[in-house]
């Protein structure tokens, strides 16, 4: 399971030209789901978008979490972001889950994100989303959460 996290001053999602997510000071992060992962892939990755300490402190480093600012989360499932790029110019899906396995553990990354920090909004899952943002930083991360 990957996250590319991004932190953000504000961040939204449009589908049909409605806002359908959106935060202010905190972390939009496109999730990318492979085949073959799992609930507890789901669990690692939220505990570490959470605790990531990616915001300043009062010295300027970065040692403060999402939780420690009380940070708002944006959550946006990208299909494209487990495709195989390492050869030919045009990119293989064959890593990706399928859309129903897709969907089903973004729903439940959505809905254990929710119970555990409160401030989630989330763009939906196989419609075509307009992604604004203003990155601070700028500061993106690429995590990823293999079995075990």
């Amino acid at each position: 399971m990957i996250g590319l996290l991004q932190r953000v001053s504000e961040a939204s999602v449009k589908v049909d030209d409605q806002i359908v997510g959106e935060i202010g000071r905190g972390l939009l992060v496109l999730v990318g789901i492979e085949r073959g992962d799992t609930k507890a892939q789901a669990d690692r990755l939220l505990e570490r978008l959470l605790t990531y300490r990616v915001f300043a402190d009062a010295a300027d480093k970065m040692n403060l979490s999402l939780k420690d600012i009380d940070g708002e989360l944006l959550l946006v499932p990208q299909f494209t972001l487990p495709a195989d790029t390492r050869k030919g110019t045009r990119p293989s899906f064959t890593p990706a889950a399928s859309p129903v396995e897709g969907e089903q553990l973004f729903n439940y990354l959505t809905e254990k994100a929710r119970q555990r920090h409160g401030k989630v909004a989330t763009g939906r899952f196989a419609a075509d989303m307009k992604v604004a943002l203003v990155n601070d930083g700028p500061v993106t991360f690429w995590l990823q959460v293999g079995p075990g």
